[in-house]
């Protein structure tokens, strides 16, 4: 059975957030609205991106994100990923195969680093158990992290940890508009050219 929460009972105000966003009573106003991330559960290796290794039992507020809107979430094995409004990709969390995409030197991190989005605007993401993806505007797909299964799509020579976005060459002259990946495998669709 499904049961309402009112903000009063999740303890959400603008002024308990400290963060001036006033989404209780955004809707009556003509401000632009502030998408934020609220994460909750286990936060170990910085999962939840909220800057230490605490679980939390109630949803917090992500303040990684000063001046950006989150449009969308993805939650793998241990790590998590944000994608913004410009179109910038940002990854907390394990990263033991290289799931956050900035390097295989970190074995995690505790908020949310920018991993993709400068050199091209990406539209779409998804997370793994250990591996991550991105889909840019133009439709071409990037994955990194675990590859011992051939989950990155990258090919049998590809090594098995692929610690950075890699465009899916394969794929060249396909524009792929979505992509789901599970445990060990990922699949994708393509959109009309």
């Amino acid at each position: 059975m499904w049961h309402r929460l009112s903000s009063s009972k999740l303890n959400l105000t603008t002024s308990s957030l400290g963060l001036g966003l006033g989404f209780l009573s955004r809707s009556f106003s003509s401000e632009p609205v502030k998408r934020f991330a609220a994460l909750w559960g286990n936060g170990d290796y910085g999962r939840l991106g909220l800057g230490n290794l605490n679980s939390q039992w109630k949803p917090a507020i992500c303040t990684s994100f000063h001046n950006q809107n989150v449009n969308s979430i993805a939650c793998g094995g241990a790590h998590t990923l944000f994608l913004t409004d410009n179109g910038c990709v940002y990854a907390t969390g394990l990263n033991d195969f290289g799931q956050l995409g900035t390097s295989e030197s970190k074995q995690y991190s505790l908020v949310p680093l920018q991993v993709f989005g400068h050199e091209k605007k990406v539209v779409q993401i998804s997370a793994g158990y250990n591996h991550s993806s991105a889909i840019t505007e133009d439709g071409e797909l990037y994955m990194w992290g675990k590859n011992t299964t051939g989950q990155l799509g990258l090919g049998k020579r590809a090594p098995n940890i692929v610690p950075l976005p890699t465009k899916v060459e394969s794929l060249d002259g396909i524009t792929v508009k979505m992509a789901a990946l599970g445990s060990e495998h990922s699949v994708a669709i393509s959109g009309m050219q």
